[in-house]
């Protein structure tokens, strides 16, 4: 039996997307006892995974103190996928003490951050690159390969999907939400998660388009047709000032559609779970996405600083893709006025067709 760590702490939808790798690991090596090792904050996104033994939550920060645990594992392989420094030297020391193969981010002699050869396609486009932040800029600007295609690469397995599995409780919670509030009975839900998160403002569509959004999508599938359509406006705690703002907009522009606040500040388990409960949902590049993908739910997500290219949506929904020259540069002020409402109504008009 195959012993495998992976190490994979952040962010949560990088989590959740590496779980992709998961199918093509046991076909490679059958019967595999898979560990993760990850922050605290996305335990919930693989407790319960099917092919995952044990989850080993950790603080990033602080992980020399998991050493002599993590030890204890005596994997055979480690596959190490975070370029933070502290993980690099976690994943060198893991192997060291175990003598496991290594594959991906790891120390070189000098004790620098660095990555095996066989992780060339993806740490070579990010800040462990070889050749330098302004070669791989350029490299993931020019990328037209998903995450896991480029993962599945890396370690050398068969391509898969992502999956989540969530617990009774959560997904219990949604449920009544869900029924409290947007009822099955009163039509179509779909799930405005429209924000962007403090990283790049711009991933984030703008208010006068999401109200417009509204207002087309509330035309052609809540005015005349049945049964209607409800508006779910999603977020995280930062999100909770602008959801208020684009419900007032929405409302004042489109009165007679059903616009619902969904809340903000729910767990993560819940929150994944409600995404999960849509007929549809219209993203940002962020982790509402990633939830939706890995529970097969029809999405359209917009991007304008970050890469289409990288995302999978396995034939469940369409991109909407900035068409401004800097598109894709992963610029704090990427222009993302070519996101409009209209593109993004004929998207989801299309996916429900």
């Amino acid at each position: 039996m195959e012993r495998i760590l992976i190490i994979k702490t952040g962010a949560l939808g990088d989590v959740l997307r590496s779980t992709s790798l998961l199918p093509g690991i046991h076909k490679r090596w059958p019967g595999a006892e898979v560990s993760w090792v990850t922050a605290h904050g996305a335990e919930p996104l693989l407790q319960g995974h099917k092919m995952v033994e044990r989850v080993i939550a950790i603080d990033p920060a602080e992980c020399a103190d998991s050493l002599p645990s993590l030890t204890a594992c005596t994997p055979d392989r480690i596959f190490s996928l975070d370029d933070d420094p502290e993980l690099c030297a976690l994943a060198a020391a893991l192997q060291e003490e175990s003598d496991a193969a290594l594959v991906g981010a790891c120390l070189n002699d000098a004790g620098e951050p660095a990555y095996t050869p066989d992780a060339e396609c993806w740490f070579g486009m990010g800040l462990l690159s070889r050749e330098g932040l302004q070669k791989a800029d350029e490299r993931k600007l020019a990328n037209r390969r998903t995450h896991p295609d480029l993962l599945a690469e890396v370690i050398g397995v068969e391509r898969g999907r992502p999956a989540l599995n969530l617990s009774a409780a959560d997904l219990e919670s949604a449920a009544r939400l869900l029924d409290e509030l947007a009822p099955a009975s009163a039509g179509l839900r779909i799930g405005l998660n429209t924000g962007a998160g403090g990283r790049w403002r711009t991933k984030a569509m703008q208010p006068e388009e999401v109200t417009h959004l509204v207002a087309l999508l509330h035309e052609k599938l809540g005015a005349a047709a049945l049964p209607g359509v409800q508006f779910l406006f999603l977020g995280g705690p930062g999100e909770i000032e602008r959801n208020q703002g684009l419900l007032s907009l929405s409302r004042s522009a489109t009165p007679a559609a059903r616009l619902i606040d969904a809340g903000c500040e729910h767990s993560l388990g819940t929150f994944a779970a409600l995404v999960g409960g849509l007929d549809l949902l219209v993203t940002s590049d962020s982790l509402a996405l990633h939830l939706a993908v890995a529970q097969e739910r029809r999405t359209v997500a917009f991007f304008a600083p970050t890469s289409p290219f990288e995302i999978e949506l396995y034939g469940l929904g369409e991109k909407v893709i900035s068409s401004a020259p800097d598109a894709g540069n992963y610029a704090c002020d990427t222009d993302n006025s070519t996101i409009t409402g209209e593109r993004v109504a004929a998207a989801v008009l299309r996916q429900l067709s």
